[in-house]
């Protein structure tokens, strides 16, 4: 009988072809390996640079909006000292402005936390302000809320409930005026609640005091000051936050 061993099946493919086939294989995933290693290190690089251009940015809007807070405390603190409204102990006094020298950097600290937060929160809610967005708007918003503060120390009314009344209209009709939105509302609020906290903290501690208090140690007015203060310096936040990229809102 004739022998099985003679007649194994054996593969018809050269060994040559099967070592090119699996060397080319090896070739094109070494390629797709480096492929994916370039686009992961490009991916990196890019959302490096775009984290390092938004923290440059929020500096940037930070440092303008700190200038603004210490503008604006020089300007209407020095009215309040000369209208006797606000008084500071000798001591403390500084030579610029004839303010007391933490005045400044506090509430440009103040300013700058308010105004970066302001736009935050819209895109947590998801509710873009679109209201007035251009910078002479945010001016005349500027022009009003200076007007409130000057008339807290020019206007003589018989007492402080109607001044303050009438000085809680006028930041109402500002916040209507410039920005109609829930979160400037309820930011101002908040700021206006938390500020005068602060204060009677401050001047019950004995570092400076109000004349003629009626509202525990400082005045019932005061409130309506911060609360349009954090509407104005949110306004200015927002539109650094814009940057000019969106038209504005013709209402």
């Amino acid at each position: 009988m004739p022998r099985l061993e003679g007649n194994c099946w054996s593969c018809s493919c050269p060994t040559g072809v099967k070592h090119k086939t699996l060397s080319s294989a090896a070739v094109w995933a070494s390629k797709a390996g480096e492929m994916m290693t370039i686009i992961t290190s490009v991916l990196s690089s890019a959302y490096g640079s775009l984290h390092s251009i938004h923290a440059t940015n929020l500096l940037r809007r930070g440092l303008v909006l700190f200038t603004v807070g210490v503008i604006l405390a020089l300007v209407l603190n020095l009215l309040q000292i000369q209208r006797n409204v606000t008084l500071f102990p000798e001591e403390v006094i500084a030579t610029l402005f004839s303010s007391a020298w933490w005045v400044p950097p506090c509430c440009g600290t103040a300013a700058a936390v308010v105004g970066l937060l302001y736009p935050c929160i819209d895109s947590r809610l998801g509710e873009p302000h679109k209201f007035k967005r251009e910078w002479a708007s945010v001016m005349r918003c500027i022009a009003v809320f200076v007007g409130i503060n000057h008339a807290s120390a020019k206007l003589d009314f018989a007492n402080n409930v109607q001044l303050s009344l009438t000085l809680a209209a006028l930041s109402l009709g500002l916040w209507w005026t410039f920005d109609r939105s829930r979160s400037g509302f309820g930011l101002g609020i908040t700021i206006a609640f938390l500020a005068t906290l602060i204060t009677q903290f401050l001047v019950y501690n004995g570092v400076y005091q109000y004349t003629s208090p009626d509202f525990l140690y400082i005045r019932s007015w005061l409130p309506c000051i911060f609360f349009s203060g954090g509407v104005t310096v949110g306004n200015i936040g927002r539109q650094l936050a814009m940057g000019g990229t969106e038209k504005p809102h013709n209402d």
